[in-house]
């Protein structure tokens, strides 16, 4: 069965488009791996009041393959672009966010991962993450506001993903450092100044990296051909 776990290895080119085209949209929006590992998109747009999360057939985000997931197990409230979490104890193993446990209410914010049972959903809020950032907003960046070497950074970050490669993961610093004949600290000095130059500094520090790649390639400041 799958985990339906999206961590940063778990998302292929195709998928990081799909992403990319809901973020345009600006509404909030779940992002989860069904039981045959599918990506699965569910926004939480204009017209949506609540989500119920669960195995039920009456659940709207149905996790009908895990067995840890209640049948009615949380409950997603939305109001315009703010969205809470509710379990308050209905649920028989919990929901977490971010790795605790939820005990009544929680509001989310943009890159929360949350857990119902095994499977984990990312919780993505692109307008609010827009107006929290107080830096270039990155469909401004341009060439000229990243450095050449911060380009050729973002270049490796970028390249497993490359053709839609299946699990692709964006390296580790060690792996840049490698690759472009720098030193780990270098590679970290340029990985500060673009996590701030688009603004993904406040994200969790599992989400910053695939970030910038969704980024850099929203952009078009990184295409296919430099890969």
């Amino acid at each position: 069965m799958a985990s339906g776990e999206p961590g940063p290895h778990a998302f292929t080119a195709p998928e990081l488009k799909a992403q990319i085209e809901a973020e345009r949209a600006g509404s909030p929006f779940l992002v989860y791996r069904d039981e045959d590992g599918e990506q699965r998109l569910i926004g939480l747009g204009a017209g949506s009041a609540e989500l119920w999360v669960g195995r039920s057939p009456s659940a709207d985000v149905r996790l009908s393959w895990d067995e840890e997931v209640s049948a009615l197990h949380a409950q997603l409230e939305i109001v315009r672009d703010e969205c809470t979490l509710v379990d308050e104890g209905l649920s028989r193993n919990g929901s977490y966010v971010n790795g605790e446990r939820v005990s009544g209410r929680q509001h989310l914010r943009d890159g929360d991962m949350l857990r119902f049972g095994r499977t984990v959903v990312l919780y993505r809020a692109p307008a609010a993450a827009e107006a929290g950032s107080t830096v270039i907003a990155s469909d401004a960046l341009t060439a000229a506001d990243v450095s050449p070497a911060q380009r050729r950074v973002l270049v490796e970050l970028c390249r497993p993903f490359k053709e839609g490669t299946a699990f692709a993961a964006p390296p580790t610093n060690q792996q840049v450092a490698a690759e472009l004949h720098l030193s780990v600290d270098a590679v970290k000095t340029h990985m500060r100044a673009l996590f701030e130059k688009f603004g993904v500094q406040e994200l969790p520090q599992n989400r910053k990296r695939l970030a910038l790649v969704e980024r850099a390639l929203q952009t078009g400041l990184i295409t296919d051909r430099d890969l």
